[in-house]
């Protein structure tokens, strides 16, 4: 009810919904249902953001009409290879973009606020996933935030902070050319483990968003998984497959 309220104050931000209102929806058991289905939906979720986004934007330029150019769309990462990739994709988009040098000045980035979070003594990244998730308790299930600050405290790839910075600088200095630095004369060992060579990497990062649509992953992870309703085998594309089966 203040994702979509049904009273706004004069600035524009939402009222507390009052006990009556509140009483009218948990009294309404289909409206209830329909509202807890909508909290858990991605795709409504993703219409409020894209509308809100959209009429600050407009508003700044004094502008009207649509702001985005297309529908998001969400890729299902199959693997450690796609989740590290598109981890490293949307952290790099400021450096890739130019508006940004060094991974500290990526303004709206989550790598920038841990980064932060190692040179302050303000926890500003506590409401982000941990980077390290623990593969010998043997367990992928969630678990829950302690202090309540975030969803989960479960991480979400088989390294340290210290060695994700490290994949993406040395990244950031392949991908962009005005970068300044030298480049190492050896990928991160983390390449080696997961049997991608750096040419592969650099290639896999920068083109994420246009390699994959409905799932990423190496070939085999792909060629495994079937849609969800007519249990039809996803197409790769044959540039990410030919590219990703040095990795397989």
């Amino acid at each position: 009810m203040l994702l979509c309220p049904l009273r706004k104050r004069d600035d524009g931000t939402p009222q507390e919904p009052s006990s009556a209102e509140i009483n009218k929806i948990v009294k309404d058991a289909e409206r209830l249902a329909e509202i807890r289905r909508r909290l858990s939906d991605i795709s409504w979720w993703m219409r409020l953001l894209c509308q809100k986004i959209g009429t600050r934007a407009n508003a700044e330029d004094d502008q009207s009409g649509k702001f985005f150019q297309a529908r998001f769309r969400a890729v299902k990462l199959l693997d450690e290879e796609a989740l590290l990739a598109c981890a490293a994709y949307v952290d790099l988009n400021p450096i890739r973009a130019a508006m940004a040098e060094t991974l500290e000045e990526s303004d709206f980035t989550s790598v920038q606020r841990r980064i932060q979070s190692l040179e302050g003594p303000h926890r500003v990244d506590q409401f982000l996933s941990p980077i390290w998730m623990d593969e010998l308790t043997g367990s992928s299930s969630s678990r829950s935030c302690r202090d309540g600050q975030r969803c989960s405290d479960h991480g979400f790839l088989s390294m340290s902070l210290g060695e994700y910075l490290e994949l993406l600088d040395w990244t950031a200095r392949q991908t962009v050319a005005s970068k300044s630095g030298v480049t190492p004369a050896s990928a991160p060992p983390m390449l080696a483990r997961l049997s991608i060579d750096a040419t592969t990497w650099c290639e896999l990062v920068s083109g994420f968003g246009r390699m994959f649509y409905h799932v990423a992953g190496k070939p085999q992870s792909v060629d495994d998984q079937r849609t969800r309703i007519s249990q039809r085998r996803f197409h790769m594309r044959r540039g990410a497959r030919e590219l990703l089966a040095t990795a397989s």
